[in-house]
């Protein structure tokens, strides 16, 4: 008699913790194939680090393969989900055709950024959800730098100046990261104290900055990125996007030629091509993260809409707290459909939020609690510590050298600007022209 197949689609917070709890729940007994771009599950919190030069980018990556021994990693993009014949027809990294067969399906495809109608943003905006854009974003700082210190003196001012669209989580922590950065760059160069100094800029249509956390984070956040130069601008939008700069919907123009966007995110364009219901972008699910008519496919985290038991009426938020804890239960339910275990319902209570400003100081609220500077940074640190499913020692390490020792400024040149596109359905690879493509 041969095994079930279940194959999970996106090794994200979700896609991970669904194949990790899948593999232990039925071990040998069914077959786990984990369809995913790359070889690797990516931690993003820790992003903003990477791009600010505080680690190195395998720090933050896991080896699948590593992880989940007893899980098969395909390497592919998947282009199409055909519930009627159970198959995902993929293309893999060197651009060959494949289909995957299954008995059980968990999408868990994540998201991708989020795009506005806004003029010239797609051509001149960088999104910031993969390695290769942090790895962008930190030789492009580097070189504006560079340049503003050995090139033209009229566009020193341009070259430092960096605008982050977006004060949610990753925005506020980019700003955060890389005002400190850029500070330390310009210190290296000579006379830099006669320079101006690199100026940020962190704009947002809402009030205030973190505006789905509680207001003491964000007033936290808020003080600390003023306090550090950040020119934080509420209630403000960005209407165009030139290679000279951004208009602004006040009627400023800020001449730069980097322009960060982190306005948030959207379910992967795969999940509408499945062609099942949707709410706001994301496949409905029942709170046992079933799909309505296919008892055989679930779906969790960015790429499902799971009715948030706690507070009725609403569904989930896409964090990466609800991400990992959905795609534990859907590993839970999948094994159970197959006679392995017991279904559990998704319920879960927010534990509080962490924000890392850069340096020894953060905004969090564990369990509710408000805490602010070098407590906040040392209970973030430790959380994502204790949240990561691997290289804990690597960057423990980093972080105690990043205190005693001067960081490195170099540009690698690894990732070219036309290879990050904004509009990208898979941040999470660096595209080349001529390449392969989806299905």
């Amino acid at each position: 008699m041969s095994r079930s197949r279940i194959v999970v689609v996106g090794a994200g917070f979700a896609g991970f913790e669904a194949a990790r709890t899948l593999s232990r729940r039925v071990r040998e007994k069914a077959e786990v194939v984990l369809l995913n771009p790359t070889d690797y599950f990516l931690y993003l919190p820790l992003l903003p680090q990477v791009a600010a030069g505080i680690l190195e980018p395998r720090r933050v990556t896991v080896s699948l393969a590593g992880a989940l021994p007893r899980v098969r990693v395909v390497l592919g993009e998947a282009g199409h989900v055909d519930l009627e014949k159970r198959l995902v027809r993929y293309t893999g990294p060197e651009g060959e055709r494949g289909e995957l067969t299954y008995d059980r399906l968990v999408l868990a495809v994540g998201s991708v950024n989020k795009l506005l109608p806004i003029p010239g943003v797609a051509e001149y905006a960088h999104g910031f959800r993969g390695l290769p854009e942090a790895l962008y974003l930190r030789d492009h700082v580097t070189r504006q730098i560079e340049l503003a210190a050995s090139g033209d003196p009229a566009l020193a001012t341009t070259r430092t100046t960096f605008v982050v669209v977006g004060a949610g989580y990753t925005g506020t922590e980019v700003a955060a990261q890389g005002k400190l950065f850029t500070d330390a760059l310009i210190r290296k160069q000579p006379g830099w104290e006669r320079r101006l100094s690199p100026r940020w800029l962190l704009l947002d249509i809402a009030p205030r900055v973190l505006p789905e956390l509680d207001s003491k984070l964000s007033d936290t956040a808020d003080r600390v990125l003023r306090g550090r130069g950040v020119d934080v601008r509420t209630g403000t939008s960005v209407t165009e996007a030139t290679h000279k700069g951004v208009h602004l919907d006040d009627g400023d123009f800020i001449e730069t030629r980097t322009l960060v966007w982190c306005v948030g995110v959207r379910p992967d364009p795969l999940v509408a091509e499945v062609g099942l219901p949707v709410e706001q972008g994301r496949l409905l699910v029942d709170p046992q993260l079933r799909l309505p008519r296919h008892p055989e496919v679930f779906a969790c985290g960015d790429a499902a809409a799971v009715p948030d038991l706690t507070r009725p009426g609403e569904y989930t938020p896409m964090t990466a707290q609800h991400a990992a804890r959905q795609g534990k239960v859907a590993g839970r339910n999948v094994a159970a459909s197959l006679g392995y275990g017991d279904w559990q319902t998704y319920a879960h209570h927010d534990l509080g939020f962490l924000v890392d400003l850069g340096g020894i100081k953060a905004a969090a609220n564990p369990l509710g609690v408000p805490l602010s500077g070098a407590l906040a940074g040392a209970v973030t640190r430790g959380y994502h510590l204790a949240a990561m499913p691997g290289n804990r020692v690597r960057v423990a390490t980093d972080w105690m050298l990043d205190a005693v020792l001067p960081r490195q400024a170099v540009q690698l040149g690894l990732v070219r600007s036309y290879t990050v596109p904004l509009d990208t359905a898979s941040p999470e690879l660096a595209r080349v022209p001529g390449g392969p493509r989806k299905e």
